[in-house]
C-alpha cells in the first residue's frame, strides 16, 4: 500500500514554476532515492510533501489522505519527519533539549537515539552549536526520529561531511531499514551508497519526473544522461 503518493504535481515560487509534473510513490517500509542534478526540483518536492510550499495542481496523498489543504504541523503529526538540508539544529539548546523539543510518544525516545548514535548521548549536555558538522547531522536525524514518524525524509544528509562520518550516517540508514518498518525518502548524490539501501528510485530533471523504478534497474545510460556532470 502506498504511504506517500504524488501525482502530476506542479508548484510555483511566485510567478515562476518550479515543478511541472512530479510523481512518485513510497510504500510502507520502503526506501526511495530521489535523485537529480542540483536545481532540478528535489528540495522543492520535499517542501510540497511537508506543506512548506503549496502545489497548484496534482495530488499529494499520505496514508490515503489528501494533504493539500493541511498546514505543515498537521502533516508532521500525521507521521512525516524531515531532516532538512543544512541540518538547522536549535543552536542555543543542548543536544538533549533539541531531541526533547520535537518528541512524540513512540518507540523512538532518548534511549533509542543513544543506541543509534552513541555520540549524541556522550554530548547530551553540550550546546548544539559546539558540535561538529557530523554530530549536528546525527542530531538532526535523531530529532526527526523523536517525532516517531512513519516516513523519514533525508535531504542531502551526508553532504559536506568527512568520509568517516558519511559512513556512520549511511550505517545508521541501513540499520533503520533493516530493523524498523520506517519508510525513508533519501536525497543524495552518491549512487554507490544509495545502492546499498534504496529499493526504488525517482529521477527529477527540470521539475519533472523523468525516470522511476527499481533501483537495481538504474543503468549507466540513465545515470549518465540524468545524473552525470
Amino acid at each position: 500500500m502506498s504511504l506517500l503518493k504524488l501525482s502530476n504535481i506542479s508548484a510555483f515560487y511566485g510567478a515562476s514554476q518550479a515543478l511541472f509534473d512530479v510523481h512518485l510513490n513510497v510504500e510502507d517500509g520502503q526506501v526511495l532515492a530521489m535523485m537529480g542534478r542540483n536545481g532540478m526540483g528535489k528540495s522543492t518536492t520535499v517542501k510540497v510533501i511537508c506543506r512548506l510550499l503549496k502545489h497548484r495542481a496534482g495530488s499529494a496523498m499520505f496514508d490515503g489522505q489528501d494533504i493539500k489543504g493541511l498546514p505543515s504541523h498537521k502533516v508532521a503529526c500525521m507521521g512525516i519527519g524531515l531532516v532538512p538540508e543544512g541540518r538547522r539544529c536549535f543552536t542555543n539548546l543542548t543536544v538533549e533539549e533539541n531531541l526533547i523539543a520535537s518528541a512524540r510518544s513512540g518507540d523512538w525516545d532518548l534511549a533509542a537515539i543513544a543506541q543509534l548514535f552513541p555520540r549524541l548521548d556522550e554530548r547530551k549536555d553540550q550546546i548544539s552549536a559546539s558540535l561538529s558538522g557530523g554530530e549536528q547531522q546525527m542530531l538532526a536525524i535523531g530529532r526527526a526520529l523523536m517525532t516517531n514518524p512513519r516516513l523519514l525524509i533525508l535531504d542531502e544528509a551526508t553532504e559536506g561531511l568527512a568520509p568517516v562520518v558519511r559512513q556512520e550516517i549511511w550505517a545508521a540508514i541501513s540499520r533503520l531499514k533493516a530493523e524498523t518498518g520506517l519508510a525513508i525518502l533519501v536525497i543524495d548524490k552518491s549512487i554507490r551508497e544509495l545502492s546499498s539501501v534504496a529499493d526504488t528510485a525517482v529521477i527529477l530533471e527540470k521539475g519533472r519526473t523523468v525516470w522511476q523504478g527499481a533501483f537495481s534497474d538504474l543503468s549507466s545510460d540513465i545515470t549518465d544522461r540524468y545524473l552525470g556532470v
